[in-house]
């Protein structure tokens, strides 16, 4: 086995992470903190009895606690037609929160956050735990709700750039 007592430097590991094809998410949420969307790659499932997410968000941004003490989020699993609004919400042109709103069409389900109506798939969630990990947050959540699935091509991110497939 190699062993190492050297530390992988941050840049190295970010480049050699670049190279992961990962689907494009926007995770959003609403409710007394206030709303709050943001272009996401790490999600997977947890769990399917019950039905559970995990999402991580970066801690750099204070307004991702809205995503806590609001309690809910949404998963949006983006198809290629929605590469402006994943754009929008990962912070290019610096628009302002409504503005990135506004690069959509939206919705409800279950907890009243905000449902992108034509995502490839929405999961709709509560929050059942979420910790710190190092520089995110990892929230998990339950699923409540699903939005009826819709066709289209998957938005990818790999190599610092959106793909389709």
């Amino acid at each position: 086995m190699l062993k190492s007592s050297v530390a992988v430097d941050r840049l190295v590991f970010r480049e050699a992470m670049s190279h992961f094809a990962a689907s494009v998410c926007l995770v959003t949420t609403d409710g007394p903190a206030g709303r709050r969307g943001v272009t996401v790659t790490s999600v997977c499932s947890v769990s399917d009895d019950p039905p559970t997410i995990l999402v991580c968000l970066n801690q750099k941004s204070g307004a991702n606690t809205r995503f806590d003490h609001n309690g809910v989020f949404a998963v949006n699993l983006l198809a290629s037609r929605n590469e402006p609004v994943a754009r929008a919400f990962s912070g290019e042109g610096n628009l302002e929160l409504e503005a990135r709103f506004a690069a959509g069409r939206w919705t409800t389900l279950a907890t009243g956050v905000p449902i992108l109506e034509d995502a490839l798939v929405s999961f709709d969630c509560r929050v059942i735990d979420s910790r710190p990990v190092a520089t995110h947050r990892v929230l998990i959540g339950e699923v409540l709700a699903v939005a009826e699935p819709i066709g289209g091509d998957s938005l990818l991110y790999r190599a610092r750039r959106y793909h389709t497939l």
